[in-house]
């Protein structure tokens, strides 16, 4: 769950705070990085694009996986690209602020270009493809994950079909959420097909994500991060508690609060450069 934007749209996601997209998203990607490097391959040598690397989970995991030459990370945003430079202590890693969109590599540069959690956030996210595959070597792989929200993504679906069970504006949120670039069955195969590349597999990663209590799920949302922060950040007084009172119930389900642990469903495709 990583923040682009193209030259001339805006992203669906939103940060303000490295430490808050940790607790919301960056713990879990944590967790999803050595399931998709295994699904997307490595080999000593290579040099690796990450993109969308956020504040580095899967960076990091990749400098651990194999004895890579080199790896070069891009975020759009300064606030992935700042924290991610801070916790980096390795000389092959470079970090640096690009547009997935338009990536400022020449072609055939790497061996592989990774995206984990990113394409559902970026609205021309066919043009992301194509520039990942534009700067990898023929014989070298694009892959990339995303979160399958519509029917992967119980614990945040919990939220979303709350709020649409309150309001006209918690329905359109539902509506954006669940159908973001990229996460429909067979989409990201499509597209990778139409993007001339061979050998193109799609599949299913699952981790599960434990939350301790409701304040563990609820409290980086309630700060504003990603996009259902930035829905509950823009409600009135009056409906923001309406909606904190309805999560915190769906979240209880009729039990005390405590801890709470949810399935999550990724979806990965991974293609060739011809």
């Amino acid at each position: 769950m990583n923040l682009y934007v193209e030259a001339r749209m805006t992203s669906s996601f939103n940060v303000h705070d490295a430490a808050g997209y940790e607790q919301l998203m960056g713990r879990w990607s944590q967790k999803l990085a050595p399931l998709f490097i295994d699904f997307a391959g490595l080999a000593d040598g290579d040099k690796i694009l990450d993109v969308g690397c956020g504040t580095g989970s899967l960076t990091f995991a990749l400098a651990k996986a194999a004895n890579l030459d080199e790896i070069t990370a891009i975020d759009f945003s300064p606030v992935f690209v700042k924290e991610a430079i801070r916790r980096n202590r390795d000389s092959r890693i470079k970090i640096q602020q690009a547009d997935a969109c338009a990536l400022p590599f020449e072609a055939q540069t790497f061996d592989r270009a990774l995206a984990l959690l990113v394409l559902h956030f970026v609205p021309e996210a066919d043009k992301a493809v194509a520039e990942m595959r534009r700067v990898v070597r023929s014989g070298g792989v694009v892959a990339a994950a995303v979160w399958d929200h519509l029917g992967g993504m119980p614990g945040m679906r919990m939220m979303v079909d709350t709020v649409a069970a309150l309001s006209e504006s918690g329905r359109q949120l539902r509506e954006r959420y669940c159908f973001q670039p990229m996460m429909q069955p067979d989409e990201m195969r499509r597209a990778f097909v139409e993007q001339e590349l061979v050998d193109v597999t799609e599949t299913q990663l699952m981790i599960r994500m434990t939350y301790q209590s409701f304040d563990d799920y609820w409290a980086p949302i309630a700060a504003g991060e990603g996009p259902l922060g930035k829905y509950v950040a823009a409600l009135d007084a009056a409906e923001r508690v309406r909606v904190d009172t309805a999560v915190r119930h769906a979240y209880e389900a009729g039990r005390p609060d405590g801890p709470r642990s949810f399935a999550n469903v990724a979806w990965a495709c991974r293609g060739t450069v011809p």
